[in-house]
């Protein structure tokens, strides 16, 4: 990637960006059952996090006050449930076993936000920077918990907003919070589809950090503004 040069603002995306390197979440939690000896098939894992998202989107289950632990373990026992509901879990050891990948997952998220943070101290230092995520309503309180709040002038968050990635409205919604033009912000995330192309398509420049994806495709794909790390964006701006 290129060195960027005339930025007057800058976007992040949270999930995925700040608190996981770029690698994909469901990965993070499938790792979360390894380490706590849970073997479950992949392929009937990612079954049961595709159904918990979707009931995450039709019914409200996490509420503003919850931070990050508190999602994981909602999310936790909805995966967990489904699995027993297949008869591939054991109904009497779920709490324990959500509580067990809760844990690993939050841990894992802390360190990711810790190598995060020097990037995020300096380019707040230079630039007014605004998160824009698809999240559940309770970004803030993560961001609380997590002491990132600090570093942002404003919180775009879909649940509240009413828009979604990959739709460029919302990126639209902070360039707007920014008061800058398009051409002045970069857009930094972890997916492609969600962030990238959206955010391209309304002219922001943007910053790619690559890591494991959902799918085969998103593992072979290139693109040039894409980096390893957030780091990296030091040495760029």
């Amino acid at each position: 990637m290129e060195n960027i040069e005339n930025l007057k603002g800058i976007i992040f995306d949270y999930g995925g960006t700040i608190d996981s390197r770029g690698v994909h979440w469901s990965e993070v939690i499938y790792d979360g059952y390894l380490a706590s000896d849970i073997e479950i098939p992949k392929p009937l894992f990612r079954e049961v996090y595709v159904e918990t998202e979707r009931e995450l989107a039709r019914n409200r289950h996490i509420f503003p006050h919850h931070n990050f632990y508190d999602l994981l373990l909602i999310k936790m026992r909805l995966e967990l449930g489904y699995l027993v509901e297949r008869g591939a879990f054991d109904s009497s050891s779920v709490d324990e076993a959500a509580g067990k990948i809760a844990q690993y997952c939050y841990d894992e998220a802390r360190k990711c936000v810790e190598e995060a943070r020097p990037v995020l101290e300096a380019l707040s230092k230079k630039f007014p920077l605004v998160l824009v995520s698809n999240f559940y309503g309770n970004v803030e309180a993560v961001l609380k918990d997590f002491d990132l709040r600090k570093y942002f002038n404003d919180i775009i968050e879909s649940a509240v907003v009413g828009v979604r990635k990959p739709d460029p409205a919302i990126f639209r919604l902070g360039v707007d919070a920014l008061g800058l033009k398009p051409e002045e912000v970069l857009v930094v995330g972890d997916s492609l589809k969600k962030d990238i192309f959206p955010a391209e398509s309304i002219g922001c420049r943007v910053a790619w950090i690559k890591g494991k994806g959902w799918t085969a495709d998103e593992d072979a794909a290139v693109h040039p503004s894409q980096i390893a790390s957030l780091s990296e964006l030091l040495d760029l701006i």
